[in-house]
């Protein structure tokens, strides 16, 4: 709470009669009260500028005097005012060379602990030749009562009341201002003394502070730990709202930490505009101040920062690109070309205010210091992250606790155990087998296609039914095929009238002209061979009916599943669609393995190797717990695409019909199998691992290597 308040000590009665007894007690209450808020204020963390505005105006009105003045010593020694009361009215201000006097009063009253009285337009004689300015004296008309000000390091400054003479006449009086103001300067050095203590605390916590982050900052050589290191521990040192770090990768400036933040979107506007403020700026090598005026700034930096600002609405920041400057210790020709490049620039170090405009107090010289050690840390990680195969040199240094003598033995035994393994796969032969999905088919299986364009109007068969070869599958009409048919027919007998009308004109051949007969004949040569083409129209589209009526090509079963929802409901056909499969069960059967074509190198070596004789190991899906074997005996020509598996290759393998009806009495078309095809002997190690080296054969080896 604020302790000083306005308090005036009677000292005489009006008249110059003695004070009675009332009189004093009261004025020593006022005084011990004053005495108390000047106290408790000098206990306070208030400014020294406050609590000496309120320390002299309760003296000055305490004491009723004229006015007063606080001086305290420099850290150069000079003494400087610090508070005033009236001292115009003085006329030192007025006067150097009663300022002079009156500095030179104030220096030689340093030295009295006691404090001194000084008369007015009083003070000691200088020697004979010298000017008056440098002697001490009062050269004003009041009296001055000085008292020291002092803490743990000595007097620190003089407090000064300007008296007037005539209310302090007597020397009692004097005396009882001398004590009063020596009392009051003795707790005026207790508040010096805490401000020092304080700021003593405050510094030492700075050097705290600033230590944690040098040695926090130079602990790793990790690029990322060090930036994240910088931005947390600086943000903390400088006391602003927000700290990031800009790291120089290259050509490009790249934003890697930010204050308070672990993960952040490089994508998000406020990182991609605050990474092209700092690379404007990591150009230009310069320092940025920014206080709310872009002006004096360069175009680029300028439209950058501007577009920054008003995204992230920060009132004050500083972007201080981060330079790595040569030792200005070497020598030799080196070190003078160093000197002719221009500065390596490392990064940017972009310091924040986000709410207040105004920065605190030290600010600049704690950026400059966290600027100073993060240039530092941040060079020595980078050029460490630089070295050659360094990931390498870390994932060994991790690893030296293996070699000591604790874990030797153990290290020795894994390493044993992993090299025996190591021989093992890469000596030990292993049956090298190519998985592939098959499925069951009879070999006697034909496609029943539609040799004609047509539409199903009568579908004889279903699923599963058993036909005979030449039986009626399917029964097909087509419009266009009888339009055809009813055309040649009509032409053909208009050409049949036409040559009985001829053949009538020609019967009296006696009656008509030469030129006449000439005609007629030639009329019916042509009427003949347009009969004979009509004809033999006719018959072919007549022999096209025919075809419309499917029959089926061998004995034995309709395959087709949903042969009834394809072909039903007078669907349309046209000339090679496959209308359904018939298959003869009773024929042998045969596995259809479709391969992947990334395999077919290792199935076509095999089968060169084998002399065509390639063993295939499966189990059918029904009988899972039959396995059989069999050979493969033709090898597709063409890759076909299909969903999961991508390009196959389709594999005809031939096994026993007797032990394959033994283990499927019933066999469906198109049951599935998994099939294994053995393509000799390989170690363990390439059996396990061919797929990552074929993968690797082909997208590294041949990409890389092979021109």
């Amino acid at each position: 709470m604020s302790t000083f308040e306005s308090r005036t000590v009677s000292q005489e009665r009006p008249g110059g009669d003695r004070p009675d007894d009332d009189a004093v007690q009261r004025a020593k209450r006022e005084i011990q009260g004053i005495i108390q808020g000047i106290a408790e204020a000098s206990r306070s963390g208030m400014s020294l500028e406050k609590f000496f505005d309120g320390f002299l105006n309760q003296v000055v009105a305490a004491l009723a005097a004229a006015g007063g003045a606080v001086w305290l010593r420099s850290d150069s020694g000079v003494m400087q005012l610090i508070y005033q009361i009236n001292l115009r009215e003085t006329g030192l201000i007025e006067n150097p060379i009663a300022q002079a006097q009156h500095g030179r009063l104030l220096q030689a009253t340093l030295s009295e602990p006691e404090g001194s009285i000084i008369a007015p337009h009083s003070g000691a004689a200088g020697p004979v030749g010298l000017d008056d300015e440098t002697t001490a004296a009062n050269p004003t008309d009041f009296l001055l009562v000085l008292a020291p000000v002092h803490n743990d390091q000595g007097v620190q400054g003089m407090v000064e009341i300007f008296q007037h003479p005539r209310s302090a006449s007597r020397p009692a009086v004097q005396r009882g201002y001398l004590r009063f103001l020596l009392q009051a300067c003795e707790l005026a050095s207790d508040y010096l003394r805490g401000q020092r203590l304080r700021h003593l605390a405050d510094k030492q916590s700075l050097w705290e502070q600033l230590e944690s982050f040098t040695r926090t900052a130079h602990q790793t050589l990790d690029v990322r730990e060090t930036a994240y290191t910088i931005a947390n521990e600086g943000r903390r040192l400088v006391g602003c709202d927000r700290v990031t770090l800009a790291v120089q990768r290259g050509s490009k400036c790249v934003i890697e930490a930010i204050s308070g933040q672990d993960v952040f979107d490089k994508r998000s506007n406020v990182a991609t505009l605050l990474t092209k403020l700092a690379r404007a700026v990591a150009k230009t090598g310069e320092d940025v101040w920014y206080t709310g005026d872009t002006a004096n700034f360069a175009p680029q930096v300028e439209q950058a920062l501007n577009a920054y600002v008003d995204e992230s609405h920060t009132k004050h920041m500083a972007i201080l690109p981060l330079i790595l400057k040569d030792d200005e210790d070497k020598a030799g020709a080196e070190a003078k070309e160093r000197r002719r490049r221009p500065p390596r620039v490392l990064g940017a170090l972009v310091v924040e205010q986000m709410v207040d405009s105004q920065p605190p107090e030290g600010y600049k010289q704690r950026v400059d210091v966290v600027r100073t050690h993060s240039t530092t840390a941040l060079a020595n990680a980078l050029e460490h992250e630089g070295l050659f195969l360094m990931p390498l040199w870390k994932t060994i240094g991790k690893m030296s606790w293996l070699v000591r003598a604790r874990t030797l033995p153990k290290t020795l035994l894994v390493t044993s155990a992993i090299v025996g393994f190591l021989a093992w796969a890469f000596l030990w032969q292993w049956d090298f087998t190519l998985e592939g999905d098959g499925k069951f088919r009879p070999a006697a299986v034909r496609n029943v296609f539609a040799r004609v364009d047509g539409e199903v109007v009568d579908l004889k068969v279903t699923h599963d039914s058993e036909v005979k070869q030449g039986d009626v599958l399917v029964e097909l009409k087509s419009l266009q095929l009888q339009k055809e048919i009813e055309r040649v027919r009509g032409e053909l007998e208009t050409t049949i009238a036409e040559q009985q009308s001829l053949s009538l004109r020609s019967y009296n051949r006696d009656e008509l002209e030469p030129a006449e007969q000439a005609q007629i004949d030639s009329e019916l040569r042509t009427n003949a061979k347009k009969q004979a083409a009509l004809n033999k129209e006719l018959e072919l589209l007549n022999d096209q009916r025919k075809l419309l009526t499917v029959t089926s090509p061998i004995d034995g079963r309709v395959i087709t599943f949903d042969v009834k929802e394809n072909l039903g409901g007078g669907r349309p056909v046209h000339l090679g669609d496959v209308l359904m499969e018939v298959a003869d069960p009773t024929q042998p059967w045969r596995l259809e393995v479709m391969m992947p074509d990334k395999r077919m190198g290792h199935i076509q070596k095999a089968w060169k190797e084998s002399g065509g004789n390639l063993e295939v190991t499966f189990i059918p899906a029904t009988t899972t717990e039959a396995s059989l074997t069999g050979q493969v005996v033709e090898i597709g020509s063409t890759a076909e695409t299909r969903d999961q598996e991508g390009n196959t290759v389709k594999l005809i393998v031939e096994f026993d019909q007797a032990a394959f009806r033994a283990a499927v009495p019933d066999p469906k078309v198109d049951a599935s199998a998994i099939a294994k095809v053995h393509c000799g002997k390989v170690s363990v190690a390439y059996w396990a691992l061919h797929d990552l080296v074929d993968f690797l054969r082909v997208k590294v080896w041949f990409r890389l290597f092979r021109n």
